[in-house]
């Protein structure tokens, strides 16, 4: 009987810590403090990536202006884009959450991860350009394919 008492008591006990422990969770997602501050740290973040990818692009261009646009420097380019967009987007997320009519809210939402679809399907490109010249082997089917699967994707989000 004693240790039926205790087990109870040790549940209960462990019950009471797991509830404590996930309330903390409450705590944050419920305030507009919290949720603010980590928007704009996420919004710092992507900012900072997004500055990096555009000092990149420059430096490259730079030293080889005579390429033009070359996969690396659109590579680059479109990491500018995706981050500084999602930038934009935490740092006036309240701003865009009420964007009338909704298609904007919803635009503004999804572009930055099409952006990003495109922009690492750019890097197999790049790596399936690179395989096959290696293999000798014609790359002139891989740059519509590129087109074509990011058209797909475009048309269906």
């Amino acid at each position: 009987m004693a240790e039926t008492e205790a087990t109870s008591s040790s549940s209960a006990v462990i019950a009471f810590a797991l509830k404590e422990a996930s309330s903390w969770w409450d705590d944050v997602n419920e305030s507009s403090l919290w949720q603010d501050r980590i928007f704009h740290v996420l919004s710092i973040l992507y900012g900072v990536v997004a500055a990096v990818a555009l000092v990149q692009l420059v430096r490259i261009q730079l030293r080889v202006p005579e390429y033009g646009w070359t996969t690396q420097k659109v590579f680059h380019f479109l990491n500018f884009i995706v981050n500084g967009v999602r930038s934009l987007v935490f740092a006036f997320r309240r701003d865009v959450q009420q964007l009338q009519p909704s298609i904007l809210q919803h635009i503004m939402l999804d572009m930055p991860s099409l952006l990003f679809f495109t922009t690492y399907a750019l890097l197999v490109l790049f790596w399936a350009e690179i395989y096959y010249q290696a293999r000798a082997v014609s790359t002139d089917g891989l740059r519509p394919s590129f087109f074509a699967i990011n058209a797909v994707v475009y048309t269906i989000q």
